[in-house]
């Protein structure tokens, strides 16, 4: 009992259901981690690179314009230029520059500059682009101005005059915190989102998990219910998948072990009855006997009556005999793995076999037996032994219970089935006991079965029944009986 709690209480830790969940969530979360930085980066990587195409675009602008005052050499009045230079410097979150190039024999008027950048100390990534400016390029770089005390976008054009020279340089000093504040909430806006969709699918791999575990475990519970000998229990679990068909050969497997189960109670109690009606019918005979035996061994029998005395014994002896050797043959045909042998008989040969035997015996009794049958051969597969006793039963007892000076009737017609009919012109039996004949030890109250066993129509219905046949009786009191035997035509002969 211990160890079943245990193993109740791991089998708790350890559960298909729990199994699955975690695996289910695990990958759920690293898959959403592995998205979610993959998707942030690209994101932070798309909008810098966006970001910086948008400076390039305004520092050409900015260029061109200023090339086209350097070109028409607004010096003096520079009143649209000083507008222009207005607007510039008032560009949300930009400080923009325009630097002579000092290294030209050609430079930038000191009207258009606005920076000197002779005294300022420039950081590497301002002297960088700048130096990609005057060789005519477009550049940009990022990092720390120690002249803003921030992290900068830079980003530098040249300016050109007619001659298409660099005479100077636009330069684009770009805040970058408003852009990495944008990154840093549309990043929380991801790992928002990632968290949401670990919750539905958590979600929904509970319910996964539910679906996979609910009829594993409804198994489980038949196959311990199975284990315990409770073969009634079913898993009623439906479905086309893996699952469905474990479980529905695991019903199948209940119904077998159910149907061998009753097969095994009912085995066990034709055990039991058998040697409960052995002992029950064999005591009267052996007290007949004990009798008989005491009563010699003391001498109290007179000589001329001890040969009667003998007699008896061997009758009795007889019977016994009788009765074992019918338990015997009822205990063989109702086993449900006994099988006789069938093989292709002809069934007039059995009973003219049967006939040759019986004649004699009916005349006995002054009984005539009419026999008829318009077919020369009638094959059935059958077992000859089987079949032989089991008329030999049913005529046995016509005999028995005809009056002297009757007719017995036996009649063989072949159709679609071989039909036998047995009919005698005795005493008949009632319709309440009709009903009864096959019961075994069942007899009647009649004179003629006192010394029957009470096993003999029931072997003849069990050996019917193992030839795949079936048997009819009709019957009135004063009239006769008569038995019907239905069998199937051999196939080869059908096919002949």
């Amino acid at each position: 009992m211990n160890k079943m709690k245990k193993g109740n209480k791991k089998s708790k830790k350890n559960r298909l259901f729990i199994q699955i969940c975690a695996c289910f969530g695990f990958v759920l979360v690293v898959f959403a981690m592995i998205i979610g930085m993959l998707f942030s980066k690209l994101y932070e990587d798309n909008m810098l690179k966006t970001y910086r195409r948008q400076m390039k675009k305004q520092a050409r602008h900015i260029a061109r314009e200023m090339s086209d005052f350097v070109i028409a050499d607004d010096t003096e009045g520079s009143f649209n230029y000083m507008d222009y230079l207005d607007s510039m410097e008032n560009s949300e979150n930009t400080d923009i520059w325009f630097i002579d190039n000092d290294e030209d024999s050609i430079t930038l008027k000191k009207e258009f500059t606005n920076v000197d950048i002779v005294d300022i100390k420039l950081s590497k990534e301002v002297k960088y682009v700048l130096k990609k400016a005057k060789e005519g390029k477009v550049s940009y770089a990022c990092g720390y101005d120690g002249i803003y005390e921030k992290t900068m976008m830079c980003v530098a054009a040249p300016i050109r005059d007619a001659k298409k020279r660099v005479v100077g340089i636009v330069l684009l000093n770009s805040f970058v915190e408003q852009r990495d504040t944008f990154i840093r909430t549309s990043r929380q806006y991801i790992e928002y989102s990632i968290i949401v969709g670990i919750i539905i699918c958590l979600f929904i791999g509970f319910i996964l998990a539910m679906v996979i575990t609910r009829p594993l475990s409804r198994m489980r519970q038949v196959a311990l219910e199975l284990a315990a000998g409770n073969y009634s229990k079913r898993t009623n679990v439906r479905g086309n998948n893996e699952i469905g068909v474990l479980a529905h050969s695991m019903d199948i497997l209940a119904e077998r072990l159910e149907e061998n189960e009753k097969e095994r109670q009912e085995a066990e109690q034709m055990r039991l009855d058998f040697f409960a009606n052995v002992s029950h019918e064999l005591r009267t005979p052996i007290t007949v006997l004990r009798g008989y035996s005491e009563s010699l061994a003391d001498g109290v029998v007179k000589e001329e009556k001890q040969q009667q005395y003998y007699q008896r014994m061997v009758l009795e002896c007889q019977s016994m005999e009788r009765l074992v050797g019918d338990l015997l043959t009822l205990s063989k045909m109702q086993n449900p793995h006994f099988g006789i042998e069938k093989e292709p008989i002809n069934l007039l040969q059995v009973f003219y076999d049967i006939l040759r035997t019986y004649k004699g015996i009916a005349e006995k009794k002054n009984i005539q037996i009419l026999f008829d049958c318009k077919e020369e051969i009638v094959m059935m597969q059958g077992d000859y032994d089987r079949l032989r006793q089991l008329f030999i039963n049913i005529i046995d007892n016509a005999i028995k219970f005809s009056n002297e000076g009757g007719r017995i009737w036996i009649s063989i017609i072949k159709k679609d089935k071989i039909m036998v009919s047995i009919r005698d012109e005795g005493i008949g039996i009632s319709q309440e006991e009709l009903p009864n004949i096959f019961d075994k030890f069942y007899k009647s109250k009649l004179r003629q079965n006192a010394k029957g066993s009470g096993l003999g129509l029931m072997i003849a219905k069990s050996i019917v029944e193992k030839h795949n046949g079936t048997i009819e009786v009709t019957s009135e009191i004063g009239k006769g009986t008569e038995f019907c035997f239905f069998f199937s035509v051999y196939e080869g002969e059908r096919e002949s």
